[in-house]
């Protein structure tokens, strides 16, 4: 009985300290509450029925492996540093409110090099010392994957890093002048004496008198795609990883592998994926291929590429998230969508507005005008797969600036609560110029910008017509606001955007023959309201309609 009495008593005091997590009240406006761990969870109808997703219009979450979160005291991010944040990704369930509810992670690559960034591979098979194991990267995936979240690799397969043993070995058979040797043809070369192709970058091979390409860095050899044995060797890569449980990758740098010749790049994709899916035909798999439309439309009979017309400071969503026409943007999705489908039944449009190459979106659309959140708004609550980078969910600035370095772009993760990640070397960004804000500072404010993010995308998971359904953009006439009708299973949703800083008013009934009576969410700086088929809704603010 002593015993009994003594842990109740223990637990009345761990309690009593927080080590117990309990519920308190909400807060003054009813739209969020406290956990005993003073973390909000928002609450309401609109996000009641999110549901997980069961296919691959998901959104995904960019981690830059090395800048997330450090397990070990290195400074260094890792693999079991990214498991350790499971709960504030996702805890399991899409209607919690209190994760921030990703649905896919893609992971920049894990794989041993001698580069911060790990673009320059120099083992496939063995997993970056400084990241952890292959059993980590296992761990992570069976915790991804009890949670209904897919984990994507970054694969980069045009080049190797210079250290890779397949490298040496073509070196070696260069140096011995053994043509016969196999790995004599494994990289891309030219000879003493010939001409070199036009456009493209060489370096002297040593202790040869012929020139490998490189068309990114010395350190980064291009492999040759017309060499069988090249051919299998990259698909045996990526079949160890599928058997290891991960769904999918993200293809770096997917129009280089016959540099400058999209077509026969699209062709070798075509091949590729098709070997893949052989193994997992739900395979996760997207392309880099950082161009045109006109180009990207070569690639997507094989698979989907990020879209590169809406992304960055000059896309199309960062334009109309600035007080631009919102029907420019939606009438563009709408052609998009029927141009990849006519090219591809199953293909997706996967927007987002910055990642790891790019200046981080926060410097261009900052949150106190509401720009940030209206672009999110319009990349998020829209067709197909959306993908979010890590920290934006916090308003995390950074650009290369004057250094003209990535890895300013690349940025630690802001924890708030000691986790002794690092900014990456070469990185110099003036600190006076990153945001303020950490995941601990804003955790107990429900109208932070990481509690909206949150309730974004249980938004998005509460209609799941919006990533899946048939897709008709609304011309709303004499106006910038405008949105998009979505069809999917025999239901509807209408989604409405007001980017301007006044509130609009519309007669759906000019818009649509559907009837929508229902306003199942409203999201922004604002509000909505619906009388009969009159619409009125506030500036900076997004409306989901049933």
């Amino acid at each position: 009985m002593k015993r009994i009495l003594s842990l109740l008593l223990a637990l009345a005091i761990l309690c009593g300290t927080g080590g117990c997590s309990k519920t308190t009240g909400p807060d003054a406006s009813g739209k969020y509450r406290l956990n005993g761990d003073g973390e909000a969870i928002l609450t309401g109808d609109e996000f009641k029925n999110a549901q997980a997703s069961e296919d691959n219009y998901r959104v995904f979450y960019e981690i830059f492996v090395g800048s997330f979160s450090d397990s070990d005291g290195d400074g260094v991010g890792d693999l079991k540093g990214i498991l350790n944040r499971m709960d504030y990704l996702n805890d399991g369930d899409p209607a919690s409110g209190l994760s921030l509810g990703v649905e896919g992670l893609w992971l920049s690559p894990v794989f041993k090099s001698r580069s911060y960034h790990k673009y320059d591979v120099n083992d496939y098979y063995e997993i970056d010392p400084s990241f952890g194991t292959t059993e980590d990267l296992q761990a992570l995936v069976e915790a991804c994957h009890s949670r209904n979240v897919k984990l994507i690799l970054d694969l980069p397969i045009n080049h190797t890093g210079q250290l890779h043993q397949w490298f040496g070995n073509f070196t070696r058979a260069h140096r011995e002048g053994n043509t016969s040797d196999p790995w004599y043809d494994f990289y891309c070369y030219y000879r003493e004496g010939e001409s070199a192709p036009a456009g493209r970058r060489f370096a002297p091979l040593s202790g040869t008198g012929d020139w490998y390409e490189c068309n990114f860095s010395d350190d980064m050899p291009e492999l040759n795609f017309d060499s069988q044995a090249v051919r299998q060797a990259v698909l045996d890569v990526a079949k160890y990883y599928l058997d290891l449980g991960v769904d999918g990758f993200r293809f770096d740098a997917a129009k280089y592998i016959y540099f400058g010749e999209n077509r026969r790049s699209a062709d070798f994709w075509q091949w590729y994926i098709g070997e893949l899916k052989q193994l997992n035909p739900e395979i996760y798999t997207v392309a880099e291929v950082w161009d045109s439309d006109a180009v990207t439309d070569a690639y997507y009979p094989a698979l989907n590429c990020f879209n590169f017309t809406t992304s960055q400071t000059g896309g199309l969503i960062a334009e109309t998230a600035k007080k631009g026409n919102v029907n420019f943007y939606t009438s563009y999705v709408d052609q998009y969508l029927d141009e990849i489908h006519a090219l591809n039944p199953d293909a997706m449009i996967v927007p987002f507005i910055a990642n790891h190459d790019t200046d981080r979106a926060a410097g261009y659309l900052t949150v106190a005008s509401w720009q940030m959140q209206m672009a999110a708004n319009l990349y998020i609550l829209s067709s197909g797969s959306p993908f979010l980078y890590y920290g934006e969910e916090l308003g995390m600035r950074g650009s290369r600036g004057g250094s003209n370095t990535d890895a300013n772009r690349r940025l630690a993760m802001l924890w708030g609560d000691g986790d002794t990640v690092r900014d990456p070397a070469g990185s110099d960004y003036d600190a006076s110029n990153q945001t303020t804000a950490t995941v601990e500072s804003l955790k107990g404010d429900g109208s932070s910008i990481l509690s909206y993010y949150k309730k974004l995308l249980m938004i998005r998971a509460a209609n799941p017509e919006i990533a899946r359904g048939e897709y008709t953009a609304l011309n709303v006439t004499d106006s910038k606001m405008g949105g998009f009708v979505a069809r999917w299973n025999g239901s509807a949703v209408c989604v409405l955007h007001n980017t301007t800083l006044t509130a609009k008013t519309v007669d759906l009934s000019a818009l649509t023959s559907e009837q929508f009576s229902t306003i199942a969410a409203v999201i922004g700086q604002e509000d909505a309201s619906l009388d009969g088929t009159v619409l009125t809704l506030g500036s900076m603010t997004s409306v989901v309609l049933r």
